[in-house]
């Protein structure tokens, strides 16, 4: 197995375990993180307070992990399903009252020596907000 595709099978492991230092030892100091149709954000510190905000509004497992990588090991993409419980309201989204919801959702990665040095998240939003709005 490459280093890279064990790096970010690691990175997923500990998401599915919801233990968020190991997730965090596998980011670059200065990863840059690309949120779902927003902006970009610098920082393992940064990179903290998102988790501690996902932990706090949702519950997610994430299954049917395929992940991608380069020859080279210097990028990697992952495609996968969300399987979620929407827990407290999340600025500027519809309220929380313990939705669940199943998402496709990927991710592209750069990786430098030995960690993930940037995370670029896509799912489709609208898809979820109809999920959690009941429509």
């Amino acid at each position: 197995m490459s280093a890279a595709r064990a790096l970010i099978e690691r990175y997923y492991d500990a998401f599915n375990r919801a233990d968020w230092e190991a997730m965090l030892a596998c980011l670059a100091d200065d990863v840059a993180h690309d949120i779902n149709q927003g902006h970009r954000e610098t920082g393992r510190e940064t990179f903290r307070r998102f988790l501690e905000r996902m932990n706090r509004c949702y519950r997610e497992q994430l299954r049917d992990i395929v992940v991608m990588v380069s020859v080279d090991d210097a990028r990697a993409a992952a495609e996968y399903v969300v399987h979620g419980q929407y827990l407290a309201d999340d600025d500027g989204l519809p309220a929380a009252h313990g939705q669940r919801y199943v998402l496709p959702g990927g991710a592209f990665f750069d990786i430098r020596d030995g960690r993930i040095a940037r995370v670029s998240n896509y799912y489709n939003l609208q898809d979820w907000i109809a999920q959690v709005s009941g429509g």
